[in-house]
């Protein structure tokens, strides 16, 4: 059997003007059976979307803020640099990877991203919003647990636990939830921490890094692996 083709959203440079790649997002694709396969930043989104139907998966990495005028909110002084092409491609594939039933996995800027093409809206900034949180922007090795995260629906299922510790490095996350999708996990100070679209078979995104973890930690290798194996 052919490997399963992944498309891979680029990660952003602006200081060196140039796409760039994590390579433990590949390694996790690599190492449960697919084929991690980088896009481009700048190309038109009907050409984007081109290349996600030649891909069966799709895979929203983290990175830059998400744009506040995505869920009508004016840019506070708090928020983050954007990356307005990310936007927009990010747009694009969602909506023909959710058309299509495709797999997605969103992780951390993804998580975000899939909340608000759902209608969802953010946080700018959680130190200024939500200022009594557990500490959300950890420190390097970035693989280490920084907080718990309390487990339900599917992702309790596949990892058997109700309790897990995760890395955490994000300073916005998911204040209103997009109406199509279903909390999977919450932090201890009741932050949205993963989500499933409750109306495709897989569309799945969480708010830590499985990538970081992925070689240290079995339950970021199951979720890596319940991914491919549903694209």
């Amino acid at each position: 059997m052919a490997k399963k083709r992944i498309a891979v959203v680029p990660l952003w440079d602006e200081e060196k003007n140039s796409i760039w790649m994590l390579p433990n997002y590949l390694d996790g694709i690599r190492e449960s059976g697919g084929v991690g396969l980088v896009l481009p930043l700048h190309v038109q989104p009907e050409d984007a979307v081109e290349i996600l139907d030649m891909c069966d998966g799709l895979l929203i990495t983290g990175g830059h803020d998400v744009s506040p005028s995505m869920y009508g909110e004016e840019k506070k002084d708090t928020c983050g640099i954007l990356c307005p092409e990310r936007d927009v491609l990010e747009q694009a594939l969602y909506r023909r990877a959710v058309e299509q039933d495709k797999a997605v996995l969103g992780i951390c800027r993804g998580i975000q991203t899939v909340n608000v093409l759902e209608g969802g809206t953010l946080y700018q900034d959680l130190p200024t919003e939500v200022p009594e949180n557990v500490g959300h922007h950890g420190k390097p090795p970035y693989d280490q647990v920084v907080h718990e995260v309390i487990l339900t629906s599917e992702l309790r299922r596949l990892l058997g636990t109700d309790r897990l510790g995760v890395n955490s490095y994000h300073h916005q996350a998911i204040k209103q939830l997009g109406e199509n999708l279903e909390v999977m996990a919450q932090s201890e100070d009741g932050l949205v921490e993963a989500v499933r679209h409750k109306h495709r078979r897989f569309v799945w995104a969480v708010q830590w890094h499985p990538e970081f973890s992925f070689w240290s930690d079995g339950n970021s290798r199951k979720i890596f692996q319940e991914f491919v194996d549903n694209c």
